[in-house]
């Protein structure tokens, strides 16, 4: 195990909030959005998650790395978060099917954090305020400096991130004699969405983000899967325009988190940046149109427009939140094209929602319409 000393380190917030800690992870500096997710499990998910790139994470439960970090468990190649924060920050590990410290993880991956925080206090604050950029430092102690540092980092809000993170080349996932094939765009594809259609007999190509519809159209699939990925969904027209000509052909299609804010685009309903967003593994939907209630995962500090979605003659309204009543889910009518603002490919959990994966079978296979 690497050697680890407890350093002090600064985390200072973009409204001047500066909160003292220890180093973790990395000896450095990192800014990005800072964001909370109050999952009880699956930080390694988390920190792999290409939706969360560019942004710093609070994790809300007191531990972090208690149960070190095993790689067949990540969603993509390399950690995605642009820093962390937390309170206890755990080395020693008890899973036996670990093969790594946290520590290690973040060294090899030179993501810096800081812990010893209180993170009750930090959330509360950052719930009341919004979201914010943040600067984590374990390198330099001086204020004025990290301020003039923090000042030159973008707001999310108009930041393009997906072709930052989606495959440079196009790749195959699953077996080639599969019942069915799905063309899948990545902005940001997480690993266990594509086991979900791997379990489904579904072969997948995956293409990079700013691939044209004729190119895909050459896999001859069944249908089409827009992904979850990070960044504003507002300054993605070349996924809009894909997703316009999908529609046009009228090809089955699915998009999820990010896929679902451009579906919307696609059919002129605005997207908006929240104040806080949904970062977790307990939010309560309603799926409307089969009356019943499911726990859900999820991660976006985007949504669509409630009143443009629900004054719009193209789309209808499929999932709602339970808590905000913001828009979860909307299929096109007329057309075989749906999508969800949240993770029905859930990694740790919850389960509720991949039915979602069974319904798209159903639309490819003519059995699902509306």
């Amino acid at each position: 195990m690497t050697n680890y000393t407890k350093l002090p380190a600064i985390l200072l917030l973009a409204d001047g909030t500066v909160f003292y800690g220890k180093a973790a992870g990395k000896i450095g500096t990192t800014t990005g959005e800072i964001c909370f997710n109050t999952g009880m499990t699956g930080y390694q998910e988390i920190f792999t998650d290409p939706s969360y790139f560019g942004q710093i994470m609070v994790t809300t439960n007191s531990h972090i790395g208690n149960y070190g970090i095993q790689k067949e468990e990540i969603e993509s190649d390399s950690i995605k978060i642009a820093g962390l924060v937390c309170k206890n920050y755990n080395i020693v590990y008890s899973r036996k099917q670990a093969t790594e410290s946290i520590q290690d993880y973040f060294q090899n991956d030179n993501l810096v954090a800081i812990s010893d925080i209180d993170t009750r206090a930090l959330v509360r604050h950052i719930r009341d305020k919004g979201a914010m950029n943040a600067i984590i430092s374990s390198e330099i102690t001086d204020l004025d400096e990290l301020k003039q540092k923090l000042a030159e980092v973008p707001s999310m809000e108009g930041l393009e991130l997906s072709s930052k993170v989606s495959t440079k080349e196009p790749y195959f996932y699953g077996n080639p004699e599969a019942t069915l094939k799905v063309a899948a765009l990545d902005l940001g594809i997480k690993k266990n969405i594509l086991r979900s259609f791997e379990n489904r007999d579904i072969y997948v190509q995956v293409f990079p983000a700013k691939t044209k519809f004729a190119e895909m159209e050459k896999f001859n699939p069944d249908g089409y899967f827009i992904s979850n990925g990070p960044g504003d969904p507002s300054v993605m027209p070349y996924a809009v325009e894909t997703i316009k000509e999908i529609l046009a052909e009228d090809k089955p299609l699915f998009g999820i988190c990010l896929g679902h804010q451009l579906l919307a685009e696609a059919n002129n309903i605005g997207t908006m940046k929240m104040f806080n967003g949904h970062r977790g593994l307990n939010h309560p939907v309603k799926n409307i149109i089969k009356n019943h209630c499911e726990v859900t995962s999820q991660n976006h500090g985007f949504g669509v427009v409630p009143e443009e979605v629900k004054n719009s003659d193209k789309v209808e309204i499929t999932h709602i939140n339970l808590n905000d009543k913001s828009i979860e889910g909307i299929r096109v009518k007329g057309k075989k094209a749906f999508s969800v603002q949240y993770h029905p490919e859930s990694s740790p959990g919850p389960h509720d929602s991949r039915y979602l994966f069974d319904d798209f079978v159903d639309v490819m296979t003519g059995k699902l319409t509306w």
